[in-house]
């Protein structure tokens, strides 16, 4: 597992943006907000902090995160943070701090959700990709000292 990796749960503060780069890639950025709550020991009042992420999310998860999520919900997200820098049209500097999502998903705590499965697409849909016909069949057991398809192996 990479050094850099972060698990947010926040809410969605806008509405996920698709675009797609020169070469087609699909992205898809939108804002996170995370909440942090705690009690003041000495007056023993509420206090709330509130953090604000940009998330980007690539290929097949853009277009999915783009068709599924809105403002308001609430996700789990899970990824990197990168570093990205830029200059003005003026000449400043700027820079700024993203969460790259590996895995975006509803958060069930007070929410229910229904799952639809996208077929798959890209390199590993060809036979060697498991996807397409039948899955492969174990290889038959050893004759003499193996066991059979309905026997426990120990």
């Amino acid at each position: 597992m990479p050094d850099n990796s972060v698990t947010l749960v926040g809410n969605v503060t806008r509405d996920p943006e698709l675009r797609f780069t020169n070469t087609g890639q699909p992205t898809a950025t939108f804002g996170l907000a995370v909440n942090r709550r705690w009690q003041n020991r000495q007056t023993q009042e509420w206090e709330e902090a509130t953090s604000f992420f940009d998330v980007v999310c690539w290929r097949e998860m853009a277009e999915n995160v783009s068709e599924s999520l809105s403002r308001g919900a609430r996700v789990v997200v899970c990824g990197r943070l990168e570093q990205r820098s830029w200059e003005t049209p003026d000449g400043d500097r700027r820079s700024k701090v993203e969460v790259v999502a590996d895995e975006v998903g509803p958060s069930l705590r007070w929410a229910t959700a229904q799952i639809t499965k996208n077929e798959r697409r890209g390199p590993s849909d060809g036979p060697r990709g498991g996807r397409q016909g039948t899955p492969p069949r174990p290889a038959e057991p050893a004759a003499g000292g193996g066991y059979g398809y309905d026997e426990e192996p120990f």
